[in-house]
C-alpha cells in the first residue's frame, strides 16, 4: 500500500508542479500560449497512446502465439491473470536476443505479457513464473497508464521552455527576458523528467511485490533478475541500442547488466549463479551499501539499483 501511495503522492506532486509553473507564468507569455503547449503535449502522449502497442510490437518482433504453439507459457499467465483477477492478456513470443519480458497495451483490457526467445531458455519453470507474476503485476496494477500521465507533464514543460526560449528579446511583467524564463524552465523540465524516473522505479518494487503476492517465492524472483543480468551482459551493443528506447518496459535495464552481475556478486555467496533462501535471508539483516556512481545512475535510469532491489525481495520472505 505504501509503494502505492507513493505513485499516487507523485501523481499529486507533478499536479501541483505544473499548476504552478501555469499560474507563475501566465502573465508572462498570455493564457492562449500555455494552452496551446499544453494541447500540444497532450496531443502526443494520445499518439503514444494508440501508436504504441504496434510500435512495441514492432521493435520487439513480437509474434502473438496460441496455446498449441506454447502451451506452458499460456497456462502460466492464465492461473497468474486469474489470481490476479484480471483478464487473460495476449501471449507473445519476442524474437530479440535479449533474454527478458514485458507488458505492454492501453489498458489492463488491452494488455500483453511478451517474453523473449533468450528467457525461456535461461530460467526454470518458478523463475519463469516469477518473471510473469512481476508481469501480470505491471498489468493489475495499471501502473503503464499512470506513467504515461505522468510523462505529459514533462512534455507541457518542455513546450513551454522552448516556447519561451524562442521569443525573442521579450520581457514578462517582472522584466525578466522572457528567454531566461525558458532557461529556467529547461531545468524544471529535467526535474520533472527526474520524477517520472523515480516513478517507473517505485512501480518497479510495486511488480516485484505482485509477483510475491501472486505466489511466487522471493528467491525465485531473485534469481531470474541475477540470470537475467548475466545473460543480457552478453547480447552485443548493436541488439542493446534497438532497444534502447523501450528498456522501461523490460523486468531489468540491460544496459547496466556488467554493473548488476558485479553487485549481485556480493550475495551469491556460493557463487552459484543464483540467489538462495539462506542467502536472501542473510540479505535481510545486512546494511546495504551502494556508490556514489550507482546511486548517481539510479537516479537517471527507469529501474531501481539492483542490490536495493534484492534487498526489497529479502524483506518478502
Amino acid at each position: 500500500m505504501w509503494l502505492q501511495m507513493r505513485l499516487y503522492l507523485l501523481l499529486g506532486l507533478m499536479l501541483a508542479i505544473i499548476y504552478g509553473v501555469i499560474v507563475g507564468i501566465a502573465s508572462a507569455i498570455g493564457v492562449g500560449s500555455l494552452l496551446v503547449y499544453a494541447i500540444l503535449a497532450i496531443l502526443l502522449v494520445l499518439l503514444q497512446y494508440i501508436l504504441g502497442p504496434s510500435l512495441v510490437k514492432w521493435t520487439m518482433k513480437v509474434k502473438y502465439v496460441s496455446e498449441q504453439e506454447y502451451p506452458v507459457l499460456h497456462s502460466m499467465i492464465s492461473e497468474l491473470a486469474k489470481a490476479a483477477r484480471i483478464r487473460k492478456p495476449r501471449v507473445g513470443v519476442s524474437r530479440v536476443p535479449i533474454p527478458n519480458a514485458f507488458a505492454f497495451g492501453r489498458t489492463r483490457w488491452d494488455a500483453r505479457v511478451c517474453v523473449t526467445e533468450g528467457l525461456l531458455k535461461s530460467l526454470n519453470s518458478d523463475e519463469l513464473r516469477a518473471v510473469l507474476g512481476h508481469e501480470i503485476s505491471h498489468i493489475k496494477h495499471n501502473d503503464m497508464a499512470l506513467i504515461t500521465i505522468l510523462s505529459i507533464f514533462p512534455l507541457i514543460i518542455y513546450f513551454m521552455a522552448w516556447g519561451l526560449m524562442l521569443s525573442g528579446r521579450g520581457r514578462g511583467q517582472g522584466g525578466i527576458p522572457l528567454p531566461l524564463i525558458g532557461i529556467g524552465m529547461l531545468v524544471l523540465y529535467f526535474i520533472t523528467n527526474l520524477l517520472v524516473l523515480y516513478g517507473s522505479r517505485i512501480r518497479e518494487y510495486y511488480a516485484d511485490r505482485g509477483s510475491v503476492e501472486l505466489g511466487n517465492r522471493p528467491r525465485h524472483m531473485a534469481t531470474a533478475l541475477y540470470k537475467l543480468a548475466i545473460g543480457n551482459a552478453r547480447v552485443p551493443k548493436e541488439s542493446l541500442k534497438r532497444v534502447e528506447g523501450l528498456k522501461a518496459f523490460f523486468v531489468n535495464d540491460p544496459s547496466r547488466a556488467m554493473n548488476e552481475i558485479r553487485e549481485l556478486k556480493e550475495i551469491d555467496a556460493d557463487m552459484s549463479g543464483t540467489i538462495d533462501y539462506e542467502e536472501l535471508l542473510a540479505l535481510r539483516s545486512k546494511t546495504v551499501r551502494i556508490r556514489t556512481a550507482d546511486k548517481l545512475m539510479e537516479l537517471m535510469s527507469t529501474h531501481p539499483n539492483m542490490l536495493k532491489r534484492i534487498k526489497h525481495l529479502s524483506s518478502l520472505i
